[in-house]
């Protein structure tokens, strides 16, 4: 369906001036690095909420993991579970006091800095920084890729004009306005999110005759389940796989523990934390940001499931042979185009667009700081903003070319990689650092080191859906994965976050053991 131009232009043009006066507000507030980099340390409650939830949510929720859904079914909305559980509460209140407290205490900035100055090293501020700076353009450019597919589907504009534009303009007030102008333009992309699915999940179910006449033809559906999927062990859109199949392990160990646990780690978020005044702040951000997530992965993974509905009963397919080129991406896009009021495909784009900006901006952010402030320090601290201010745009240089390179189909496979990695490699060290009142160098580098190098040698070698992708097990040893199935199916997290709590372990009795000697040694 196509939009008219005149309501989009209209619309889109009142949210872009919108979000250029924000980010101009944050500009003209950034008078100091802290300003840049922890938005003062004075953000209120409700900002961080949304905030926080919007960058967490991005066009790999909606879109991604709403084609996921669209293609596995009803099962994703256990990983809506675990972002309220773990992604909001245990993160705010377990983690996110502590990490503010020590924050302000020790003056850090930025995530790597963070474990830089509780450790006292410039190692795990490095290695942290190395992590962030090579992995973190991947998830980047499924976000790019994400929100220019959905202005391309629905503006019919080139693929390629789409994700520069997109680019440029989160770039604009990123690199010129810092956290604050990041966190204020959240707020405005968060509260349209909101709105948006909120009459998506209305729509959706008025266009199926109600919520209990959708489920029951969803679940009526299940002898419509591909022959291919089905020996998979998917058993419908209703219900969960079966108990152990390749399907079952790749939603319950990839998609909702990989993205469930690997919220907690996430640079851009933990960041988040530092940028308020106070405790009392985290309480009241959680009660704006449960339902928040709540509302945003939860419409996103029930419409998804419920296309499937919906194209049978109009085109007699499934959502998956629905699909553009096969690309579960395009679900969403095109259920939204094909089936909503054309005033309401405006919105949702905005939506989306706000989604995909929400992250985008504060990825960049990240990545800048991390290289530009992190692993380049040296100079003043105009220097420092200057440096930093080059180093995002040169990481979202980088982010673009990936997107050009990246297959279709990416979006939910690179959040869940990335956010693996990061739970892998950062969070048995950053759970370690602000919860010891002696944290251990050494148990903590063994952890960061062997988390990210297990996770990395599993998905070159065992995990199939990227070791066969990346060749290098094919080239080394003549096949696309190591191990037999099931291990194939196996997200490389199972694998890699024991192995880091394992090293953490095992580095704090070397690390009592060469303490006790020493003392020994003392006192003889």
């Amino acid at each position: 369906m196509a939009v008219d131009t005149g309501i989009f232009v209209a619309i889109t043009l009142v949210y872009l001036a919108a979000t250029i006066a924000l980010g101009y507000l944050g500009y003209r507030q950034t008078k100091e690095s802290d300003d840049y980099m922890v938005a003062g340390r004075k953000v209120n409650p409700v900002v961080l909420a949304l905030s926080y939830g919007a960058t967490f949510i991005s066009t790999s929720a909606i879109v991604g993991f709403g084609g996921v859904a669209a293609q596995l079914g009803m099962g994703m909305i256990w990983l809506t579970v675990l972002n309220i559980g773990l992604g909001i509460f245990i993160a705010f209140v377990v983690f996110g006091k502590k990490t503010r407290s020590i924050g302000s205490r020790l003056q850090a900035v930025t995530f790597p800095d963070l474990m830089g100055k509780c450790y006292g090293s410039s190692f795990m501020r490095y290695a942290a920084g190395i992590v962030i700076v090579v992995s973190m353009p991947l998830y980047t450019a499924a976000i790019l890729i994400g929100g220019a597919q959905f202005i391309t589907s629905t503006l019919q504009i080139p693929y390629t004009t789409a994700l520069i534009a997109f680019a440029a303009v989160v770039a604009l007030y990123v690199v010129l306005g810092g956290l604050i102008a990041v966190m204020y333009t959240d707020a405005l992309q968060g509260g349209i999110m909101l709105v948006g699915m909120t009459i998506l999940l209305a729509l959706t179910y008025v266009q199926l005759g109600g919520v209990i006449e959708a489920h029951t033809a969803l679940a009526a559906m299940s002898d419509l389940v591909p022959e291919a999927l089905a020996a998979g062990g998917m058993t419908g859109w209703a219900s969960m796989p079966a108990l152990g199949s390749p399907i079952w392990l790749t939603l319950v160990t990839t998609l909702v523990l990989g993205v469930g646990i690997g919220v907690l780690a996430q640079p851009q978020l933990v960041v988040r934390f530092m940028t308020v005044k106070d405790d009392r702040s985290l309480n009241r951000a959680v009660l704006v940001g449960g339902p928040f997530i709540l509302m945003m992965t939860g419409v996103a993974f029930t419409v998804g499931a419920l296309t499937n509905v919906y194209f049978y009963r109009t085109d007699g397919v499934i959502a998956l042979a629905a699909a553009t080129g096969g690309n579960i991406d395009t679900i969403i896009p095109n259920f939204i185009n094909a089936s909503m009021p054309e005033i309401f495909i405006v919105i949702f784009m905005l939506t989306l667009l706000a989604a995909a900006m929400s992250t985008l901006s504060s990825l960049l952010h990240a990545m800048g700081t991390s290289l530009g402030f992190d692993m380049m320090r040296s100079g003043s601290r105009g220097a420092s903003m200057k440096r930093i201010q080059v180093a995002t745009v040169v990481m979202i240089v980088v982010s673009v070319i990936l997107a050009f390179i990246m297959p279709g189909s990416i979006i939910a496979r690179a959040t869940a990689m990335f956010m693996g990695l990061c739970a892998s490699a950062f969070l048995p060290a950053y759970a370690h650092a602000v919860y010891s009142s002696r944290p251990s160098l050494l148990a903590a580098k063994l952890s960061l080191v062997a988390g990210a190098a297990a996770w990395f040698v599993w998905t070159a070698f065992v995990h199939v859906k990227e070791s066969e992708a990346l060749g290098l097990s094919n080239l080394l040893f003549g096949v696309p994965a190591i191990l037999p199935m099931p291990w194939q199916a196996v997200d490389p997290l199972v694998v890699a976050l024991p192995l880091s709590i394992a090293a953490l372990a095992v580095g704090l009795v070397l690390d009592r053991h060469e303490v006790a000697v020493e003392e020994s040694a003392g006192a003889a």
